[in-house]
Order: structure tokens, then C-alpha cells, then sequence
């Protein structure tokens, strides 16, 4: 059974907008020396924070089905984008991440073999991050207000 998850998003100014998922409000701005002025995070960094947070998840859930002892996560994500592209200033790379680096350091007392299954386990049931690794359809339309 296919759930369906969305959002509403109102442009507030050219860099920030208000977003509205379920009774949640969230707002995306860019940092000053991107034009913005700061009143949230900005979208590649939302992004980095839901792979945070389907780890997380996934990562507890996965823990409990193998019976593995885990008293916490912490996850450190980065990644390196070149913003040359969403600026308009060269088509030479990609817009979106080169790469995303994620460290994990799970409180366990789970051998090593134990933790390599649970972290490949997570990480092929992670729907962020299989959003991440793999195309995905974005269909964009656009109406007239």
C-alpha cells in the first residue's frame, strides 16, 4: 500500500518560503552571502537534515527487528556542491551535491559483523537516501495564479 506524503510551500520572499507539511510550519531561506537573510535553513541543507533523520528512523527500526542493542545515534552529514549552476554562471557541473559524506556512530556493544549488516541493512531501506542515490520523476507544471 502506497502512502502519499506532501507539502504547501508560499513564497514569502525571493530566497525564503513558509512551508506547511501536516501541522508543521518550516522555513527555507538562504545564508547572507547567498542572498538571504538567514530565517532558516536552506534547501540542500533540509535535505542533508531528512537523511538525517531517515537514518535515524530506519536505523532504530532496523536495530530492534535484529535484536541489537542501540542506546543512540549521532550522524554528521556533509556534502560539496558548486552553486555555480542554480546562479546561472556555468553549466560545467552538476547543480545538486557531488558527493554526501554521512558518519554515524552508533552506542552499541554489537560486534563489528552485526554493525556492517545493520548499517548495509539501514542504508538499502533508507527511502531518503534511495531518493539520493537514485533518479527519481520530478514532474514540475506551473499554473497562472
Amino acid at each position: 500500500m502506497d502512502l502519499k506524503f506532501s507539502i504547501s510551500a508560499t513564497s514569502e520572499t525571493p530566497t525564503r518560503v513558509q512551508v506547511k507539511a501536516r501541522n508543521f510550519t518550516m522555513y527555507v531561506d538562504e545564508p547572507p552571502q547567498l542572498g538571504g537573510e538567514d530565517k532558516g535553513a536552506n534547501p540542500v541543507e533540509y535535505l542533508l537534515a531528512a537523511l538525517a533523520g531517515c537514518l535515524n528512523v530506519v536505523g532504530h527500526m532496523v536495530a530492534k527487528e535484529m535484536n541489537m542493542q542501540l542506546d543512540g545515534l549521532t550522524i554528521d552529514i556533509e556534502g560539496v556542491l558548486n552553486p555555480a549552476k542554480f546562479q546561472g554562471k556555468s553549466n560545467a557541473e552538476r547543480a545538486g551535491y557531488k558527493q554526501i559524506d554521512v558518519t554515524i556512530r552508533a552506542k552499541t556493544n554489537a560486534p563489528d559483523d552485526v554493525l556492517k549488516k545493520w548499517i548495509e541493512t539501514v542504508e538499502s531501506r533508507c527511502p531518503v537516501s534511495d531518493n539520493i542515490a537514485n533518479p527519481t520523476p520530478v514532474k514540475l507544471k506551473v499554473t497562472k495564479a
